[in-house]
């Protein structure tokens, strides 16, 4: 659906009566100068095909944007800027980080911002940016640093949620208790990696569009750019970071594992041989020889109960002292 269809004149929007669908009747009342915005979530083919027949997309873009499921990347196509942002954002009742997509089409006055999934929804921008005309009035360099700064953002928001949980996983690991994180530990790990396919590729457009080295997006804009590089750079850094504690806990994990193995096979073997011990006085004393000392006695029986009681004692003061028990 198209969410919202706007003309913005010298940073202000420009009121209008036309339907938010009627993207070519907007589109007329531009004038020069004037900067088009328009949103759609999650569109048709039919309603993209619409725009893009109002605004001369190119059918490449447009059927990118339409599949969505597209690395984020920054292309050109002739005077038409096209960049691929994936969006994030995390599910507590799952540690689960969830995907999405927004697709900016960005030309001479206008920008087409097609999103996917429910994640970074565009209108906090869109009202962000009509409070400061000064920042909107640079055009569509401005849209394109707004959706940028809101994704960016999303990403730290995601960054510090794992945080938490790896938090959790390191006191979980070295506790007292006797914990199964190996699951949790790589569930983790499979969402850092979502993380890391949404942040990465997007490093090199953010640092493009710092330099000034995009054609079509405001010189004006480069210091805002360099601002959400910087903020990018540092989720990656902490996701790097995150991954690497994962790692180390995993291993301790699985070391903490095979000490505790180690520790149950000692109180195994010590509980076998409080058994064995006795065990063996009493198969010596039952065997059926004519000839045996002290089978006649008559206190035979009670020695030979007593020496299993005192062995038996023994072994088992032994182990204690020693930790095995």
């Amino acid at each position: 659906m198209i969410v919202d269809n706007a003309v913005y004149r010298q940073g202000l929007r420009v009121a209008h009566d036309l339907a938010t669908d009627d993207v070519a009747g907007v589109c007329a009342m531009r004038q020069d100068g004037d900067l088009q915005w328009v949103g759609l979530h999650d569109p048709s083919a039919e309603e993209l095909a619409a725009v893009a027949t109002a605004f001369g997309l190119h059918h490449l873009a447009v059927e990118d944007a339409l599949k969505a499921h597209q690395r984020p990347k920054l292309e050109h196509y002739g005077d038409m800027l096209f960049l691929v942002l994936k969006t994030l954002w995390y599910v507590e009742a799952r540690d689960a980080v969830e995907t999405g997509e927004i697709n900016v089409f960005a030309g001479p006055g206008y920008v087409v911002t097609v999103r996917h999934g429910e994640g970074s929804g565009l209108l906090p921008s869109r009202h962000s940016l009509e409070t400061h005309a000064t920042l909107l009035a640079h055009g569509p360099a401005a849209v394109v640093y707004a959706v940028c700064d809101l994704v960016v953002d999303d990403y730290e928001r995601v960054g510090a949620a794992l945080e938490i949980d790896v938090d959790e996983i390191e006191s979980s690991v070295f506790s007292e208790a006797r914990t199964r994180d190996a699951a949790r530990i790589y569930t983790l790990k499979r969402e850092l990696a979502e993380v890391r396919r949404a942040v990465l590729p997007l490093r090199e457009p953010m640092r493009r569009l710092a330099a000034g080295m995009v054609p079509g997006m405001a010189p004006e804009t480069a210091p805002y750019f360099r601002d959400v590089g910087d903020h990018l750079q540092r989720v990656s850094e902490a996701v790097d970071g995150l991954d690497s504690l994962l790692s180390y806990a995993f291993e301790a994990h699985a070391a903490r594992i095979s000490m505790q193995q180690n520790d149950d096979m000692r109180k195994i073997s010590a509980g076998a041989a409080l058994v064995v011990v006795p065990t063996l006085i009493a198969g010596v004393y039952g065997m059926n020889f004519d000839h045996m000392p002290e089978l006649s006695w008559t206190y035979g029986y009670p020695f030979a109960v007593a020496l299993m009681l005192t062995c038996a004692l023994g072994l088992y003061t032994f182990f204690k002292r020693s930790g095995w028990l």
